[in-house]
């Protein structure tokens, strides 16, 4: 069995000293680096498992370093530790292709749950097939390219995985816990409102210029992806 090579860019030392002891207790190996700049070198150097970043990094926030990583590397999970838990700071990071938020303070079983629910995600992502259609809607897993009618449609990194989940469940209506917990990996929060925010990203990048509607509410259970 392989053992999970990580990044922890974290610039509080006793915090970054007491995660990397702990992770190393359990089995990964984890490099640390103690800013944004130098997470960044490491990032352009190596391939990592996963990656930890903290928000707020000296030189380069974790918001900046996940762009930028997200510029080279779709695949990589990365989990991002923050003080703040409001659904804005989440968008922000999901925008950019954050995988999971954990708020501090933490307790640690539960880090550990996170990191392994995302390398499974990311491990069974590489297993899956390449192609999904519904209609003239095409999702190129291999190239993480969107296509509808044979235009290309951007997509942001959270948004593809959105998408693949309502396309790998086509016609099946999922509820917004169903996405929480396998798009995000999390519990579903009820005083937020990311997953409405987010189906209606897609709906305007997949449905606005076509005259068939392909991402279709069912009040009161959730969302649906077909053909009417």
């Amino acid at each position: 069995m392989n053992i999970p090579h990580l990044l922890l860019v974290e610039d509080e030392v006793k915090v970054a000293a007491f995660i990397k002891k702990g992770l190393e207790r359990q089995n990964f190996t984890v490099e640390a680096a103690a800013d944004g700049r130098e997470g960044k070198a490491l990032i352009d150097k190596n391939k990592y498992d996963l990656i930890i970043l903290d928000v707020n990094l000296p030189y380069m926030d974790g918001i900046e370093l996940c762009a930028h990583l997200r510029t080279r590397d779709t695949q990589t999970p990365v989990l991002m530790l923050t003080a703040l838990g409001t659904t804005a700071d989440k968008l922000a990071g999901f925008d950019v292709g954050v995988d999971d938020y954990l708020v501090k303070p933490f307790d640690f079983m539960e880090l550990i749950a996170r990191l392994k629910a995302l390398l499974k995600r990311s491990a069974n992502a590489n297993e899956k097939s390449d192609l999904l259609h519904v209609s003239d809607l095409e999702l190129d897993l291999a190239q993480k390219v969107a296509r509808r009618g044979g235009q290309t449609i951007t997509l942001t990194a959270r948004e593809f995985d959105l998408l693949e989940y309502l396309m790998r469940n086509r016609g099946r209506v999922v509820s917004k816990v169903d996405i929480a917990e396998n798009v995000w990996d999390i519990g579903f929060d009820t005083g937020t409102n990311f997953i409405e925010v987010y189906i209606n990203y897609l709906r305007k990048k997949i449905d606005k210029d076509s005259p068939t509607k392909l991402i279709h509410t069912v009040v009161g259970m959730g969302y649906t992806i077909k053909e009417k």
